[in-house]
């Protein structure tokens, strides 16, 4: 049988067979979990649900949980699940197994959770931390706006003043 091994997922693929291994769903990255895992999993699922108005599409190897950009992210693996939060600061804790700066206010922490009793304070806190950070950098934003516009009125007031 003529064909071809894909190099992303592996899979024989016969000469004309339609693939497309990009095209994934949450049931499918998950499907191969342990009983524990997948326990974890959905307590997971849940506690993020929880926060409230959201999108949920995977992604390549990626579960990705966002608002207006994606504010954490489950890659399933075999033996547990890694966890990718997004905040606006560093985290020291034995958990976070390592961190990197993905713009100039986000950084990245990484988690390995292999039990659903892992999915309480602190990492649900975490979690809603990024889920609110959105908000919370609008807010500075806009703050420094004010500040910079106040500035410039008080600066221009006492120039004129002076004249």
């Amino acid at each position: 049988m003529r064909g071809h091994e894909c190099h992303h997922c592996k899979s024989w693929i016969a000469d004309g067979e339609a693939h497309d291994c990009w095209t994934t769903t949450e049931a499918a990255l998950t499907a191969d979990l342990s009983d524990d895992l997948q326990e974890t999993w959905e307590r997971l699922r849940e506690t993020a649900v929880s926060f409230g108005q959201q999108r949920i599409y995977a992604s390549g190897t990626a579960i990705m949980f966002s608002r207006d950009s994606c504010y954490f992210f489950v890659r399933p693996k075999r033996q547990f699940l890694e966890v990718v939060i997004f905040l606006g600061r560093v985290l020291r804790a034995p958990q976070v197994r390592r961190v990197e700066r993905k713009s100039k206010m986000k950084l990245a922490h990484f988690l390995h959770i292999r039990h659903r009793d892992e999915v309480e304070v602190p990492i649900t806190d975490w979690l809603r931390e990024a889920y609110d950070l959105p908000d919370v950098l609008l807010a500075k934003t806009s703050n420094r706006a004010r500040t910079k516009k106040t500035r410039a009125a008080t600066t221009a007031h006492r120039s004129a003043r002076r004249a």
